[in-house]
């Protein structure tokens, strides 16, 4: 049997390949290596023996003639969801698989267990999982999963891997998730058989474990069918059928198999790396990719047993305890592509292309020095699929309703199964998860970028690349850039923009003093044969970045947010989602959508959220009321009835648009929602000099009494017409300029003509992140979320409670604000010159009450301003005595800082700024 050190010089005998061309990397062939049973090390798997086809012998059971959900595919999502849909009452589910139970890709994952990681909705869904199947399932059924409780380590081999252990180390305090920062001497007592002599630290966690897939899916499904769900294998889907409403919309209508139909108005495609083909039956596009992903099982290893599974991030290597071996797996930059996806390909597995596994070796070698001698039992390569943003996809297809998706897990199907199965669940039956999954919904893709192949290769390749990389708060992506750039791009980027990407838009992150920084074209990080970019100074700026500490450009930033409070800025925020409310109901839709009273005379602005049934927040926006008109122009079409203009943030327009649509749907109402975003720029000027140098620039007064707050008016600016409104999103006086596309450059340069002797800069959304915290203006996806009330974030001025109009979400608000706040969103200040990102644990009298969502530097206090939710300990409701009785402190990478709660913004408190009082 041949051993890692010899799989290892065998690789590096090998020719280097040569260089690919064309759209990206092709098929690499795989090369005979040295000899290993082609195996997966489990003891059981439920993969049948060799003769016929067990798909040609017929489902495992007949297939009922109608379901209220058809689950298709039986891996580890599959049956997550199918267990909880069933566990929630839903009855009529029903789960299709076309071979066996887990004979995808599920039957082959390694099934580790990682309870930490940098994002606290994955903590939450981590943490359901382990209940499931380390206790839930086994009470239910008296079957042991397989679940084992070995530990997990993870490998610090520099201080910044470290920082950012201790980061979830004070995160899992928020949520009662042991664990422990163990030096090098401590992490030897621990594991002796490791190599410590590189390490700065390790992260231990005792309670993490591993999964087995057999045992997990087979006790899903047996406690799903306890509870009237029905499992068939053996029944391939061949089809989804559709129908069209009288309003035009398409909806499930059926599944079609080799063994019959179902007649079904919901569908969820967990079908994993075939997912994408589910999609194709139905005209829904499932933006993923499938790759060859390995790992390979040792022989005995003596004193291994009993350790606690490890990640050296650093190395971009695993070892998962297997018994008395280890598997060792990992994540390389040149991951195999699987370009034919075969719909006949069951419990197999590809050969192993070792030259491309040779970096997991050498890396393995060093941590556990003992593999060098240590014989390879078997090699396990399969196929996993891997999508854009390193994030599942779930949730309601924007082309079909009824089409649910449940796919693209990036290899951690297994430990997110459990949550995001009951989230998913709670999707299909009350419409919405309970938990904040906008980050995984379907719906946050625009359609240029699902529609674009190479966007979905790059984007995918990179986060699979990059699975091991810190996770640092101001990265960004190289690949899939420059998709959608706004008309003053190159403007910008002639004056030194260093841009940010969020969903294909190209939008200003800061502006660099020595010049231009673009984003060149992918170059696969010099993988497949690709030239690397050389002295490429976007990545360069970037790389400045990578750090916990102020960033080498943080005084940068400071002179843009300075220059707002003392002169003036402008701030490109072209990408933000343009919409158009129209029609004969678009006044009944508005009342039933904006939890705010928008029916104000035209010309008047609103400051809004958009809720869900549960009271929690969809969306924060702005909404102008729109006079009538039968002439269309490029600032407003031709209506009858009533009109609302819409400016959303861009990177949650999608979610804006979906969520609107979905509800203008569901109402039936008789109205268009018109998407003008592409075509319509928008600058916006704050600051105390904004009115000065405006002025100069429109033809109207704008005085205070002219030109009020929270108003707008069609102007002409330097000649062109625009739709001036008088707005703040970083507390100040200012106005945002909404300017057709061809009109943006001549009425931006006019701008900053008339600016330069007011001090005008420029200035990006590093900035506005800045200048908003330290306002307390809310971000929606940070500090305000779809499970999180606008009472909760002290928004309840956006909530017309005290008219008899109805409204989404208004009974779930009445309910809650008669039973109290169980927690509340607070500010806290800093006084130590210390920078925090979000996830700091919150501390009130010494006890954990909450974590930090979201955090900045505020220049012009000259602090540290964070914002976080918290509750009582005790289980009573949240009162303004409670924030204000409280000591507290925030405990950032394992250190406490002493804070101060603040109930309104520390910065301007009266709002006398906005008035245009200084």
């Amino acid at each position: 049997m041949a051993s890692l050190s010899r799989a290892l010089r065998v690789a590096a005998a090998r020719p280097r390949q040569s260089p690919t061309r064309g759209l990206g990397p092709c098929n690499l062939s795989s090369a005979s290596g040295p000899t290993a049973e082609k195996s997966v090390p489990y003891q059981r798997t439920l993969k049948e023996g060799q003769g016929t086809s067990v798909v040609a012998q017929g489902p495992s059971r007949p297939l009922p003639s109608t379901a209220n959900v058809v689950v298709i595919g039986g891996g580890s999502l599959g049956c997550q969801t199918l267990y909880h849909l069933a566990k929630l009452g839903m009855s009529g589910a029903v789960l299709l698989e076309r071979e066996r139970l887990t004979s995808g890709t599920t039957w082959h994952t390694a099934g580790l267990l990682w309870q930490l990681r940098p994002s606290d909705v994955e903590v939450e869904l981590l943490a359901h999982t382990r209940r499931v199947v380390s206790r839930e399932l086994e009470e239910e059924t008296g079957l042991h999963t397989g679940w084992i409780q070995n530990g997990g380590l993870f490998i610090a081999s520099n201080r910044q891997r470290l920082d950012e252990y201790k980061r979830l180390m004070s995160l899992g305090k928020a949520y009662g998730v042991e664990s422990h920062v163990l030096s090098p001497a401590e992490t030897k007592t621990l594991y002796p058989l490791m190599n410590v002599d590189d390490l700065y630290g390790t992260l231990y966690v005792p309670h993490d474990g591993t999964m087995d897939p057999a045992g997990t899916c087979s006790t899903l499904a047996r406690a799903a069918s306890a509870r009237g769900a029905q499992v068939i294998e053996n029944c391939p889907v061949t089809g989804i059928r559709v129908w069209t409403d009288d309003f035009g919309v398409r909806r499930v209508a059926g599944v079609e198999t080799q063994h019959g139909s179902i007649q079904t108005p919901c569908v969820v495609n967990c079908a994993g790396v075939w997912a994408s083909a589910v999609g194709r039956m139905a005209g829904v596009k499932v933006p993923l990719v499938a790759m060859h992903h390995a790992y390979v099982v040792t022989e005995r290893i003596e004193g291994i047993q009993n350790m606690p599974n490890v990640r050296d991030h650093d190395a971009s290597v695993y070892l998962r305890l297997q018994g008395d071996a280890l598997s060792v797996g990992g994540y390389e930059a040149n991951p195999i592509f699987w370009e034919e996806v075969s719909d006949k390909f069951a419990f197999g597995l590809f050969d192993l292309d070792w030259e491309v596994f040779t970096q997991h070796i050498e890396g393995a070698i060093n941590r556990i020095p003992v593999l060098e001698k240590t014989g390879i039992k078997s090699t396990v390569c399969g196929p996993e699929s891997f999508t854009p943003d390193h994030k599942p996809l779930m949730g309601e297809a924007p082309e079909v309703r009824g089409f649910f998706l449940g796919c693209g897990f990036n290899s951690a199907g297994m430990m997110l199964g459990g949550g995001c199965g009951q989230e998913l669940a709670h999707w299909i039956i009350h419409g919405r998860p309970e938990k904040d999954m906008h980050g995984y919904d379907i719906r946050r893709f625009h359609h240029s970028l699902t529609d674009h192949p190479r966007w979905i290769r790059e984007r995918s390749h990179e986060s699979y690349a990059k699975n091991y990389s810190v996770v640092f708060p101001h990265d960004e992506p190289l690949a899939g850039r420059n998709m959608r750039r706004d008309p003053l791009h190159e403007e910008l980027l002639g004056q030194g923009c260093v841009f940010q990407e969020r969903h294909g838009w190209e939008r200003p992150g800061w502006f660099h003093p020595q010049g231009p920084a673009p984003v060149l074209e992918y170059d696969y990080y010099g993988a497949y044969g690709s030239r690397a970019h050389e002295d490429y100074a976007y990545r360069r700026l970037l790389a400045d970045e990578y750090t916990f500490d102020f960033p080498p450009h943080h005084d940068t930033i400071k002179k843009e947010c300075l220059a707002c409070r003392g002169a003036a800025a402008v701030f490109d925020m072209s990408y933000f989602g343009k919409f158009y409310l129209v029609g004969l109901d678009a006044r009944k839709a508005a009342d039933w959508l904006f939890s705010a009273d928008v029916s104000r005379p035209p010309g008047s602005t609103v400051y809004t959220c958009m809720l869900n049934r549960r009271g929690g927040t969809e969306s924060d926006l702005t909404v102008s009321r729109l006079a009538p008109s039968h002439q269309a122009s490029p600032l407003a079409p031709a209506f009858e009835g009533d009109g609302y203009y819409l400016a959303v943030g861009g990177a949650v327009a999608q979610h804006n648009w979906s969520h609107i649509t979905t509800v203008l749907q569901d109402q039936k109402f008789r109205c268009r929602l018109i998407d003008n975003s592409e075509d319509l720029g928008m600058v916006s000027i704050q600051g105390p000099a904004s009115r000065a140098i405006l002025q100069e620039v429109l033809d109207a007064d704008l005085s205070n009494e002219a030109f009020p707050f929270s108003t707008h008016k069609l102007l002409r600016a330097a000649g062109h017409l625009v739709r001036a409104i008088r707005l703040s999103f970083v507390g100040e006086l200012g106005w945002e300029l909404h300017i057709p596309k061809a009109s943006c450059v001549p009425v931006y340069r006019a701008v900053m003509a008339a600016g330069a002797k007011h001090g005008l800069v420029n200035a990006g959304y590093r900035a506005i992140d800045s200048l908003s915290t330290e306002k307390g203006y809310r971000h929606w996806h940070a500090d305000l979320r779809p499970d999180d009330s606008p009472l909760e974030a002290g928004l309840a001025f956006t909530c017309k409670l005290k008219s008899p109009v109805p409204f989404l979400g208004r009974e779930a608000l009445e309910q809650q604000r008669a039973a109290g706040l169980r927690r509340r969103l607070v500010c806290f200040t800093v006084e130590d010159k210390v920078p925090m990102f979000g996830l700091e644990a919150i501390w009130r009298n010494g006890q954990v009450v909450g974590h930090v969502r979201r955090a900045d530097f505020g220049f012009a206090i000259d602090k540290t301003i964070a914002y976080g939710y918290i509750h009582d300990p005790s289980g009573g409701p949240v009162s303004r005595d409670f924030v204000k009785s409280g000591d507290y402190a925030l405990e950032r990478m394992g250190v406490t800082y002493g804070a101060q709660a603040h109930l309104k913004s520390p910065f301007d408190p009266d709002n006398k700024r906005v008035k245009g009082t200084y």
